[in-house]
């Protein structure tokens, strides 16, 4: 495993500090406005793109070719930078833009650094409810209106008292629509479509269990980085790493997704 010098982390917690910052008056600007030049990404079906997305990440890349130009970037809308320091930087502008679009404050910016094992540090940042959360280097953290307090996952839930999150009802195709639901099945409450919010509010110790399918790495870099920090687990559905997108499991502790995942391979 790399060792981080306390200065690098220092460097590293600032800059993406400092990105979450420029991300933040640009998706205020065109939250709940009819300006946000919508496009759709899909011939069939619909996932949308806003002027906000594009700014952000833009945005985002000019600072980091400032602060850290030898640092890779991995972005949601732009081309990759392949960088020399073995560090890359995972950006999603905008996580959950179809809430986005439709005036729900679920939505967030998502900044993580990454090496070749995956997520070391991350941020999910809300601008509309001024909430941050930030994992990274055994550090978890809540940021609001300039007061601080630690994170913390829930433990000790079961199955039958957990409350599970996921972003779209049909999660994936059948046979992963099926794994979920025998999860569904067994836990007490089920809430959809607060994309990367569930994550941060696992990470706070309000709900259980995040099960999702079909992400892309720039979805679960920094949710990986604030939920293990503040003592949850993520993987993928097979117990592996999931910091390369597709099938997620994240959990409040290591029970719960014990108990998760044996639903979900049952089948």
């Amino acid at each position: 495993m790399r060792h981080y010098s306390e200065e690098l982390q220092r460097q590293l917690r600032e800059t993406a500090n400092l990105l979450a910052e420029t991300a933040r008056p640009i998706a205020l600007s065109y939250f709940r406005n009819s300006g946000q030049d919508l496009k759709n990404k899909l011939i069939d079906g619909f996932d949308p793109v806003t002027a906000a997305d594009r700014e952000i990440e833009l945005a985002m890349r000019a600072v980091l070719a400032e602060h850290r130009p030898d640092d890779g970037v991995l972005g949601e809308e732009f081309d990759s930078v392949t960088g020399t320091s073995g560090l890359t930087w995972v950006l999603d502008p905008i996580d959950g833009t179809r809430g986005y679009i439709s005036g729900t404050p679920t939505w967030g910016v998502l900044i993580a650094v990454s090496d070749e094992n995956g997520p070391v540090l991350g941020i999910i940042d809300q601008p509309y409810t001024g909430e941050r959360f930030f994992g990274g280097f055994g550090v978890a953290e809540f940021q609001r209106h300039g007061a601080t307090a630690p994170l913390r996952s829930r433990s000790g839930t079961t199955l039958e008292t957990a409350t599970l999150f996921t972003t779209f009802p049909e999660v994936g195709n059948l046979a992963e629509c099926a794994a979920f639901n025998r999860v569904r099945d067994k836990v007490r409450l089920t809430r959809y479509g607060t994309d990367c919010y569930a994550y941060a509010l696992l990470a706070a110790g309000q709900v259980d269990l995040v099960i999702e399918a079909g992400l892309n790495p720039f979805d679960i870099h920094g949710p990986i980085a604030v939920i293990e920090n503040a003592g949850g687990i993520v993987t993928d559905w097979q117990g592996g790493p999931a910091h390369r997108g597709g099938q997620v499991v994240a959990a409040g502790d290591a029970a719960l997704h014990r108990a998760a995942l044996e639903l979900i391979n049952e089948g």
